[in-house]
């Protein structure tokens, strides 16, 4: 997708999700997750894990089969590596990285983006993408914006 194609539906999406009609979690979650999904071809699977303990639990995802990985324990695949460190974890090559856990067999790249509270890591955006290298600096920049956007429902229940 072209730059400018890219930042149009970037802009359209941070529209939606900053609408005062927004008032839960819940609504932020899945406008964010179908935005994305709807928005951005390139994202083959799109999903919010939630913090829960040692544990990350899925919540609202798009794609076109659901994973069977419902709860993935701290530390474990790219996902409990993105919960361990609070850093972006941006696969170009899932292969290629033992940490991998398998959902789909069409899965090239992933990437996931900590959503962080005032105390710290509270849930994170994960998607995959059957392209290889799919994610860039773009892709990194507009999920940060979108995980930031939860800070605005802190001390409410997120799920």
């Amino acid at each position: 997708m072209e730059n400018t194609e890219f930042e149009k539906r970037a802009a359209e999406l941070m529209r939606r999700l900053n609408d005062p009609s927004i008032v839960t979690a819940e609504e932020l979650e899945d406008a964010a997750v179908e935005g994305l999904y709807r928005l951005f071809p390139h994202y083959s699977w799109v999903g919010i894990y939630w913090l829960e303990g040692e544990m990350l639990k899925l919540g609202k995802w798009r794609g076109r089969s659901p994973t069977e990985h419902v709860a993935i324990p701290l530390g474990k695949g790219i996902c409990g590596a993105a919960a361990a460190s609070g850093k972006i974890e941006n696969i170009p090559d899932v292969g290629a990285d033992s940490r991998y856990i398998s959902c789909f067999i069409t899965t090239k790249s992933e990437i996931v983006v900590p959503i962080e509270g005032a105390h710290g890591f509270i849930g994170e955006i994960d998607i995959d993408s059957e392209t290889p290298s799919a994610f860039g600096a773009r892709d990194e920049e507009l999920l940060t914006r979108i995980a930031s956007q939860f800070r605005r429902f802190e001390g409410k229940k997120l799920r």
